[in-house]
């Protein structure tokens, strides 16, 4: 690895029942370790932006989460208001019917479309891997990488299962050098990790950054 593991994580709490109080918690354990984000629900972007200022951790928040179903217009209207609450990253489900029948403009579209509101923001396409073939899942990646988004992305961590190493080489070998690749869902331990960073990942969404950096240090 060419930088430090906390760099590459996204301390990640999308639960339903996450509370105020655990917000506040994984941003000074992110502010602790130096985690590249604090990903959360949109409604918490303005806690966590709050909590994380005068730092280098970013903010970053789901849109269209977890299925990707809602419209356009209503992942537009998320993304706009994530910003202007205090949002640096935006972490985007894709259609995934649309992807299932093929519809690749269709597709394609909606990710533009909130491309084009996120301003200089981050835009990651989380395009839930354990759905989709692996011909879906290069044309996915293929519709993010022409839709100008910046990073493909696996998985939510709520639905069948989250990232696998050969879906990170495959995403990897199908965006070239340039484009984000993240890791997300089922990543528990700084092995797991290493071994998606090894495969091709740029990122890791996590809900357990502290133990991962542990582990990083007993090696």
């Amino acid at each position: 690895m060419k930088k430090n593991i906390s760099k590459y994580l996204d301390s990640t709490l999308l639960k339903a029942d996450a509370t105020p109080n655990q917000i506040v918690e994984i941003c000074k354990e992110a502010r602790k370790y130096g985690c590249a984000s604090v990903c959360v629900n949109s409604c918490y972007v303005p806690l966590v932006s709050e909590n994380l200022a005068e730092s280098d951790v970013k903010t970053c928040c789901v849109v269209g989460f977890p299925l990707g179903a809602c419209s356009t217009e209503t992942k537009k209207a998320e993304t706009i208001n994530s910003i202007k609450n205090g949002a640096d990253e935006v972490d985007m489900v894709i259609n995934i019917g649309m992807v299932k029948a093929g519809k690749w403009e269709c597709v394609k579209r909606d990710i533009a479309e909130v491309v084009s509101v996120s301003e200089d923001k981050i835009v990651k396409v989380i395009i839930e891997t354990c759905l989709l073939t692996d011909e879906e899942k290069e044309k996915a990646c293929l519709a993010a990488k022409e839709a100008g988004a910046d990073f493909v992305k696996t998985s939510t961590g709520f639905s069948v299962s989250g990232a696998k190493i050969e879906d990170i080489r495959l995403m990897r070998q199908t965006v070239g050098a340039d484009m984000g690749v993240k890791a997300s869902g089922g990543i528990h331990d700084y092995k797991t990790a290493k071994a998606m960073i090894d495969a091709g990942a740029t990122r890791i969404g996590t809900s357990n950054a502290g133990a991962i950096i542990a582990g990083s240090k007993a090696i």
